[in-house]
């Protein structure tokens, strides 16, 4: 599924800011991957069966039953589930007469014949599914780091085949009707937006009930030792992209003794999340991937860079592009396929789906340069069958674990649109892609769920082991210096920079990025200062 960010409708799954973890390596990075690993044939039934394929598995040291669920080119997969209570953090225990009874975390896991440990994985989000992520990922994964762990990845609470899942609607039909806002320009589109947000927080509160305060990230970190329990490991294993990075600090900073091998990958800066109310740090290298993709363009020819022919610089075709798509503001496109495929194409659409989704992903740069000159020469089809979301589903399982982690409500944001606005307008001047959250700041405003965690991000933290952090010289979303912060947070910890542009450091594809990665998780080496 391709991340869609749109500003207004916040509530879409557009990965925040920070999406989930893709295949952002082209064939031949990934061959290259593949000169590190030994070749392997794996038996991955239990020895307790050793004549035939069960309907369940038990493992030695587990306390869990898991199932088949389908396969990854002929490998196995295992699907469980645990329950997990809704407040982890509670002093007092439940009353299983009163007391709700929790979220149920479905599991999912790939097994290695030589393997004694798991890996968690956690693709980002917030509101990514582990289960998308290792079906459509599993076998990169195993091709980097080989055999030495079983992959174990989950849907956290709250999202995706959780139970219950986050929602602000009682059916599809009232979301598709009430999901949606118009929210182009900061002046003229506020008044309705303030309106909305208003009603989006009541919906949420009424649609989840009592649930609604616990789907947050610390509660969900405080899951993943109920995860560790269930399979019989104590030690903490973990590979985090984006999102992730958050879930990754955020347990390390709340269970250090057990954080044995914590690997962050497209870094999110903690202290700006949780006790941030802007965004100053986001956007910072998003401009940088911009103008390196019109920098990769002019040094390509037509065959790779569409747009490439159009100007003699770097600088001459930024501009003709960014004036073009401007135009768009003031008059949409229409673009007609047959009778049922058909519609408009805006500057939103565009920009925010086309241009700043494929700066996450360099791999994309050549489709977009195509569907770029195509729009330039007057054809929208091509732009609006790859970038438009209109009746997209959306989904609120990032809404809830963004707005109950921050800072939200009375406390800490101007009441009354005015006064909302005047603090907001500064930001939104801040970057090209600022107004793509520009509906999360009326959001925050109206939030007023009770805070149930009690994480505050420290510095200097002394996990069971240092931590590893990668990040790409050039991150749109989760940019360089929020793995500096990380590393700060965190001692002894080590940041590994990957020459290039993209979102995590698989953006870029490199060897010497894998070969740090097996010996961190296979060793606990950690690269020198």
């Amino acid at each position: 599924m391709e991340e869609k960010l749109l500003p207004g409708a916040v509530t879409r799954k557009r990965e925040r800011r920070y999406p989930r973890f893709e295949n952002w390596g082209l064939p031949l990075i990934w061959t290259l991957f593949a000169l590190l690993v030994l070749c392997n044939h794996y038996n991955l039934y239990p020895r307790s069966y050793p004549w035939e394929s069960p309907k369940t598995f038990e493992y030695s040291g587990e306390h869990i039953i898991w199932e088949p669920c389908g396969d990854l080119h002929s490998r196995p997969l295992e699907c469980s589930s645990i329950g997990v209570p809704i407040d982890q953090f509670a002093t007092e225990k439940p009353n299983p007469e009163t007391d709700l009874k929790g979220f149920t975390i479905p599991l999912i896991r790939l097994r290695s014949a030589n393997a004694a440990q798991n890996l968690l994985l956690n693709p980002g989000g917030p509101g990514a599914s582990g289960f998308e992520f290792l079906y459509r990922r599993g076998d990169h994964l195993k091709t980097i780091l080989g055999g030495s762990f079983h992959f174990l990845t989950f849907d956290p609470r709250g999202v995706d085949s959780s139970t219950p899942a986050a929602s602000c609607y009682p059916d599809d039909k009232t979301r598709q009707e009430k999901s949606h806002i118009r929210a182009r320009d900061a002046v003229a589109d506020s008044p309705e937006i303030y309106v909305w947000a208003q009603n989006f927080a009541k919906a949420c509160a009424e649609t989840m009930g009592d649930y609604a305060p616990y789907i947050n990230t610390p509660q969900t970190a405080a899951d993943m030792n109920s995860i560790l329990d269930a399979v019989g490991q104590e030690d903490m294993i973990y590979w985090g992209f984006s999102y992730g990075t958050l879930l990754g600090q955020t347990y390390a900073g709340l269970f250090p003794e057990r954080s044995k091998r914590v690997v962050i990958d497209g870094v999110v800066n903690q202290f700006e999340w949780y006790e941030g109310v802007g965004l100053s740090e986001d956007l910072i290298d998003t401009e940088n991937v911009l103008d390196g993709f019109f920098d990769e363009c002019m040094k390509a020819d037509a065959g790779s860079c569409a747009l490439a022919p159009l100007a003699t610089s770097k600088e001459e075709l930024r501009e003709t592009v960014l004036s073009s798509l401007d135009q768009l503001r003031y008059q949409p496109l229409d673009a007609y396929i047959n009778n049922t495929v058909y519609g408009t194409l805006i500057y939103e659409d565009v920009w925010y789906n086309g241009v700043f989704g494929a700066l996450y992903k360099p791999p994309l740069w050549s489709s977009l340069a195509q569907n770029l000159y195509s729009l330039l020469q007057g054809n929208a089809t091509p732009a609006f069958l790859a970038y438009n979301t209109a009746g997209e589903r959306t989904d609120e399982s990032l809404n809830f674990v963004e707005l109950n982690d921050g800072r939200t409500g009375p406390p800490h944001w101007p009441q009354g649109k005015d006064p909302l606005l005047a603090q907001i307008t500064p930001w939104l001047n801040q970057s090209l892609f600022s107004n793509a959250f520009l509906t999360s700041y009326y959001q925050k405003q109206q939030w007023t769920a009770p805070r149930t965690h009690p994480y505050v991000p420290r510095r200097g933290v002394e996990t069971a082991h240092p931590l590893l952090i990668l990040s790409t010289t050039y991150d749109p979303i989760c940019p360089l210096v929020s793995a500096h912060a990380a590393n700060e947070a965190f001692a002894g910890s080590r940041v590994v920079e990957v020459e290039g542009y993209g979102h995590c450091s698989v953006a870029v594809g490199s060897v010497c990025v894998a070969k740090h990665l097996r010996a961190f998780l296979h060793e606990g080496t950690l690269p020198d200062e």
